[in-house]
């Protein structure tokens, strides 16, 4: 009886990423990448949304009787159950992005902590990186207020009204500061950088002819798959910082870091502002940015890109 014969690598490209030996399943069959990114969304998008939604409901009829008058009340029935929501909403996000992330990533390697780029970070690039986030956020909360402005069709608008009920509940509730962190900032920082910056992004720098076009296709990608179209454009920005600064660390820690930084100052800044702005008949969306605060925020922001790029080199140039 003839042995068997292992099935040859199809892929082109190199055979080790970052430590990683592509020598997994989807390598070996010749899988292509840019298939691998469509599956990866498709069913990412399913596990999270599907699986959350899930839970949730399992979690409030589990807790005694339900007033079915809420049922056709989102608002109220978000105000009544919000801790649930929340709870459900990590669950979705840690088996439907991360779990998934890793389980991908194993099809193409044993390796898949390092084809993932859970790997240690440059500590003055980390910190630097947080140093371009404070400088982009009037930007970004520039561009959603400019984006909002424009004509969206009114279904769009009723959309969305119900994922912000949602946050405006949460931030009005006392759930408590490290509960609320930990499901609206550790838990989406982690396990939406392994997805969309671990595995998408990889993914896409084998698709793409240079990184930068999937820095660009990874940063896009994450705006849109929040399923907020008014605010796609500031959160694509901040999707390719993210990304960006994933690329020139090689790791997944300095984006995880920013972007945990990003939502828990929402939670705490925003849930300040929004009891005090809610006490003057205002909202969040109606505070603007002026340019004196504006332009002198992208001139920082540049001049950190500027850094974290030496930064970059420098360490590369030592490696």
């Amino acid at each position: 009886m003839e042995p068997v014969q292992p099935i040859p690598d199809l892929l082109p490209g190199p055979r080790v990423l970052d430590g990683a030996r592509l020598d997994g399943l989807l390598e070996r069959v010749g899988f292509a990448p840019a298939l691998t990114i469509a599956l990866g969304l498709i069913v990412g998008f399913l596990a999270f949304q599907g699986l959350s939604l899930v839970v949730a409901f399992a979690m409030i009829f589990a807790g005694g009787e339900v007033d079915t008058a809420l049922l056709g009340d989102v608002g109220a029935l978000l105000a009544r159950y919000a801790r649930e929501f929340l709870i459900a909403n990590t669950v979705g996000q840690v088996v439907g992005l991360l779990a998934l992330a890793y389980v991908f990533a194993r099809l193409h390697t044993r390796q898949a902590s390092a084809f993932l780029r859970f790997r240690a970070p440059d500590l003055p690039f980390t910190l630097l990186s947080l140093v371009g986030l404070v400088a982009l956020v009037p930007l970004v909360h520039w561009l959603g207020t400019v984006s909002d402005g424009l004509p969206w069709p009114e279904s769009i608008r009723n959309f969305e009204a119900v994922q912000m009920d949602l946050i405006e509940q949460v931030l009005k509730q006392d759930l408590g500061l490290v509960f609320t962190l930990l499901t609206m900032a550790v838990t989406p920082a982690i396990c939406e950088e392994a997805f969309f910056r671990g595995y998408i992004q990889r993914q896409a720098e084998r698709t793409f002819s240079g990184p930068m076009a999937a820095v660009l296709f990874s940063g896009i990608v994450f705006g849109l798959y929040h399923l907020r179209l008014t605010q796609a454009l500031p959160l694509s920005v901040l999707g390719i910082y993210l990304a960006w600064l994933t690329w020139r660390s090689r790791s997944l820690w300095p984006a995880v870091l920013v972007h945990f930084a990003n939502n828990g100052l929402a939670v705490v800044v925003g849930g300040l502002l929004s009891r005090r702005m809610e006490a003057q008949g205002q909202d969040l969306d109606s505070l603007k940015i002026p340019l004196s605060v504006l332009l002198p925020a992208i001139v920082v922001a540049a001049a950190a890109m500027y850094a974290l790029e030496r930064r970059a080199r420098s360490v590369g140039s030592e490696a």
